[in-house]
């Protein structure tokens, strides 16, 4: 998005609100749900499973939007837990942001592409999560988040990596050597 009032121009009932650190912004079972676009800070989807082992689906900086498609499209219980990992400020969109029926066809190509590079990324984590070797998998991480390992705690990254925090850091430590 080019600047805010564009982003606000996509939903009318869009509020600006800040957080802080380590509120739950949507819960699981949650409906409806909401959008958020990260204008500052840094936000994380996650579900825990029955054991109550947390599994992170993804993270949110800056430019980001973190949402529970599934539950906005079909209209479904959220599956994923989001929550604050900094102090932010996000634009919360109240509804699905495609049914705004005034969007202009410029804004919401836009909204579009915003959304399929998010599937994009997620896909490919998806098919490394399958078949990559942790070691590329980390790579890809920090290829895409290239900021976050200064801003969260090593064993985040290891959750979102399906790894232990040990292995992490023997990853880290040869990634290390190697340069």
């Amino acid at each position: 998005m080019d600047n805010l009032n564009e982003i606000f121009s996509l939903n009318q009932n869009a509020t600006s609100e800040s957080f802080p650190k380590g509120t739950i912004l949507q819960h699981q079972g949650d409906f409806p749900v909401s959008s958020y676009f990260v204008k500052k800070g840094l936000l994380k989807s996650y579900t825990i499973d029955e054991k109550g082992k947390e599994h992170i689906f993804m993270f949110g900086p800056e430019g980001w939007i973190v949402a529970d498609i599934e539950s906005q499209i079909f209209e479904k219980p959220a599956a994923l837990f989001i929550e604050c990992l900094e102090d932010s400020d996000v634009i919360v969109f109240h509804e699905d942001l495609t049914s705004t029926s005034d969007l202009s066809k410029k804004h919401l190509l836009k909204q579009i592409q915003l959304m399929l590079r998010r599937i994009g990324t997620l896909q490919r984590r998806l098919i490394m999560m399958m078949s990559a070797p942790a070691i590329q998998r980390y790579e890809y991480f920090i290829n895409i988040y290239p900021n976050l390992p200064n801003r969260i705690p090593q064993k985040m990254i290891a959750a979102y990596l399906g790894i232990t925090p040990e292995a992490l850091s023997s990853i880290r430590s040869k990634l290390l050597r190697s340069k």
